[in-house]
């Protein structure tokens, strides 16, 4: 629960997209939520189903996206999930944007078999936001 504090607090302090801090029933914050419906928006457009928001991904990507925000970072995890990073973008719509014109992230963001979706966002005190996305089947 302290972890999730944290999160909150750091992404709220951020102000990214949206400066109310509500968390939907998935515990989502406005942010997240973007980021979410974005992709499956993406995934509808190629007749795919959309991804359901996984606690546990959720969780992942917060700690990673917080990690690169600290470490000034922008590295992908060493753990076997399907992972889109990114950092500068302002808005959601320009993360996705920029996921979508590369070939790896777009395989990820329309890759059939996957279900499940975590996604993140955390603004540095500079105001540089890190951005990640991660999948499972």
């Amino acid at each position: 629960m302290t972890t999730l504090a944290i999160c909150i607090s750091a992404l709220f302090a951020s102000g990214a997209d949206d400066p109310k801090f509500v968390p939907d029933k998935q515990g989502l914050i406005p942010i997240e939520r973007n980021i979410v419906n974005l992709t499956n928006a993406e995934r509808a457009r190629y007749g795919l189903p959309a991804l359901e928001v996984c606690p546990n991904l959720l969780r992942s990507a917060r700690n990673h996206a917080a990690w690169m925000t600290r470490n000034q970072a922008l590295q992908h995890t060493s753990q076997p999930v399907a992972e889109n990073i990114a950092m500068g973008q302002q808005s959601s719509r320009e993360a996705l944007q920029s996921w979508m014109s590369s070939p790896g992230h777009r395989s990820n963001i329309l890759n059939p078999g996957y279900r499940r979706i975590g996604a993140a966002a955390y603004r540095t005190a500079g105001g540089t936001i890190f951005w990640c996305q991660q999948f499972l089947h």
